[in-house]
């Protein structure tokens, strides 16, 4: 027995046929609370920086940057992840200025919570944009990362940002027992409120160049990679056990990166462990798009088409140098 019954007595496009019918059936939303915006940060005042290979998207020196937090508020954007542009000269093997408590982010952070106390504001904790051969870590002579070593100034970088104000830290470094040690150290000082979202299945990807380009850590790091401590493509299997490692060491969120070539990823942390869930369009996905926009290959909508599949896969939120434009077009209508 066909219990769909027989046709014509079910026609599918009976519920697409008018507006009304279409929205009564809809099963994902987007909405601004939904979107995290990304934005690089420059030292100095009244400094504006094109990022040549992100179209449309600029390095900001904090009084720049105000204005932008203000539309953020304005269009009921939650969050704004901060990304620093870290001078030549302050980059060394360690990346010390990392955890300089007068640094660029912790300075950053609390202007903007001086002006906008209740925009939410996360911070990178990581070390390539401060050491001078671009990895996220303390290297050997080899080149190899020192997980352990690493671990010591990550926990200082992120208790030098939560003594600025920040809300959430986002260690995005992959090292092993990152998130525990950090998580330990921030209550250890108080900081019990601040929020841990861990760049949990983050994989080594050809989709960050951009970004590398934008932070200036792309020259830095030359023809090296991250295959050592992100991870491999092919795998997911392994993302579920790393997001189970950074939930029982204290994260409050967890995070799939990239996005788009994640999606299955996504939906396997989601359904895993219901917890809140994110993912990050990364830069090479935003050029991606915005190039073939700017050539007239795809129309705009395919933004908000890109945004839409990440909440059909299960995100809680999306971290997407689209957030700003997005919000706007969802409240315009």
């Amino acid at each position: 027995m066909n219990i769909y019954g027989s046709f014509p007595s079910v026609r599918m496009r009976r519920m697409r046929r008018h507006e009304f019918s279409r929205r009564l059936m809809r099963e994902s939303l987007l909405s601004a609370n939904d979107l995290i915006y990304p934005v690089f940060v420059l030292d100095g005042r009244a400094r504006t920086d094109k990022v040549a290979s992100m179209p449309g998207v600029e390095r900001l020196t904090v009084d720049r940057l105000l204005p932008v937090a203000e539309q953020c508020l304005r269009y009921r954007i939650p969050v704004l992840a901060l990304f620093p542009v870290i001078d030549q000269k302050l980059k060394t093997r360690d990346g010390r200025e990392a955890f300089n408590p007068k640094g660029l982010v912790p300075r950053a952070v609390a202007a903007l919570k001086k002006r906008f106390p209740e925009l939410g504001l996360m911070a990178d904790v990581a070390l390539d944009p401060y050491t001078s051969h671009g990895q996220d870590g303390v290297i050997d002579r080899s080149g190899y990362i020192l997980n352990d070593v690493t671990l010591q100034v990550l926990v200082r970088q992120a208790l030098a940002q939560a003594e600025a104000g920040v809300d959430i830290v986002a260690p995005s470094d992959m090292m092993d027992g990152r998130i525990g040690r950090i998580r330990q150290a921030l209550e250890a000082k108080g900081y019990i409120h601040t929020k841990i979202m861990a760049y949990s299945a983050k994989y080594a990807s050809g989709f960050y160049g951009p970004f590398r380009d934008a932070v200036g850590s792309a020259k830095n790091l030359g023809k090296g990679d991250k295959k050592t401590y992100q991870m491999d493509p092919a795998n997911s299997d392994e993302a579920l056990w790393e997001v189970g490692l950074d939930l029982a060491e204290g994260a409050d969120m967890v995070m799939v990166k990239p996005g788009l070539p994640y999606l299955d990823v996504l939906r396997r942390v989601k359904e895993e462990f219901k917890a809140p869930t994110f993912v990050y369009q990364v830069s090479g996905e935003y050029s991606m798009l915005r190039a073939a926009i700017g050539k007239g290959w795809l129309p705009e909508s395919c933004v908000m088409e890109s945004l839409l599949a990440f909440k059909r896969a299960g995100a809680d939120g999306i971290l997407t140098y689209f957030a700003l434009e997005a919000a706007k077009a969802l409240k315009a209508g």
